[in-house]
């Protein structure tokens, strides 16, 4: 895709699972964004030149998920002035070291921290960043909002009508 407004990088193929689902929520929402496996510690060369060419090939915002030590979105945040949301991966069998490491950073890189595996979150917050300069994506975002409201508002109806009982056998 030529010049993608959010890039999507990840430490591993691994975490694709979870990458590409924040792919998906900005593709509903019509935001052109590219994902790729660029390695903070394996290939920081191309890491470094990705993110420091982000700016000057459009791209608005970065979103970074890795796990384990999840340098991934620090390592991007003290290189670009873009802003940069990190998804700290987590996996079953392994503690919350990716969460840790995207919370602790220094004063002066700052980052979004997501949920561990808050795809959903990184991509709604791109949007909303986005949403400040374009009244079109603004309007597609409050849709959004608007319906998770009116859907909360038919699921109390539908309990307080069924009762709680009825309601979970339904």
């Amino acid at each position: 895709m030529s010049n993608p407004t959010v890039g999507i990088i990840m430490g591993s193929d691994s975490d694709l699972d979870i990458m590409s689902k924040a792919a998906a929520v900005l593709d509903d929402f019509g935001v052109s964004n590219e994902v790729r496996v660029l390695s903070a510690h394996r290939t920081p060369e191309e890491t470094s030149e990705y993110v420091k060419s982000a700016a000057g090939n459009g791209m608005k915002i970065i979103i970074a998920g890795a796990g384990g030590s999840a340098h991934l979105a620090g390592v991007t945040a003290a290189q670009t002035g873009l802003p940069v949301i990190a998804i700290p991966i987590k996996r079953e069998g392994h503690d919350h070291e990716a969460l840790w490491s995207n919370v602790a950073m220094p004063p002066g890189i700052p980052i979004a921290t997501m949920p561990e595996n808050g795809y959903k979150n990184a991509a709604l917050l791109a949007i909303r960043i986005l949403a400040l300069s374009d009244n079109e994506l603004a309007s597609k975002y409050e849709s959004f909002v608007q319906k998770q409201h009116d859907e909360v508002l038919n699921k109390d109806a539908k309990l307080q009508s069924l009762g709680w009982q009825e309601y979970l056998k339904s």
